[in-house]
């Protein structure tokens, strides 16, 4: 005997809304750089590399790196909190 499934597609609906992007500033000299490391294999490394380069190239003042808990897992409230207290710029990896 056959029995329908429904069929449920993952690209359907979801929130639409526009999210405006936050305001970007003219150039990096002098600022404070946070580097979150999503924890997967050589996400540090990427991380410091983009780092360093960054204070090189772009006179970056200081570059802030901190890890996630798991990369499965989205960054917590307090983490985000405590990097956006001390950093003007942000960068997430993608290590992989």
């Amino acid at each position: 005997m056959a029995t329908e499934e429904e069929i449920i597609d993952p690209t359907a609906g979801g929130g639409k809304a526009a999210v405006a992007l936050a305001p970007r500033p003219m150039d990096l000299a002098g600022k404070v750089v946070g580097l979150l490391d999503n924890t997967k294999e050589q996400g540090t490394l990427i991380l410091e590399t983009i780092g360093k380069a960054l204070q090189e190239k772009y006179g970056v003042a200081k570059v802030i790196l901190r890890a996630k808990e798991h990369y499965s897992k989205p960054a917590t409230n307090a983490l985000i909190d405590d990097m956006a207290k001390e950093v003007q710029v942000a960068i997430a990896a993608v290590g992989g």
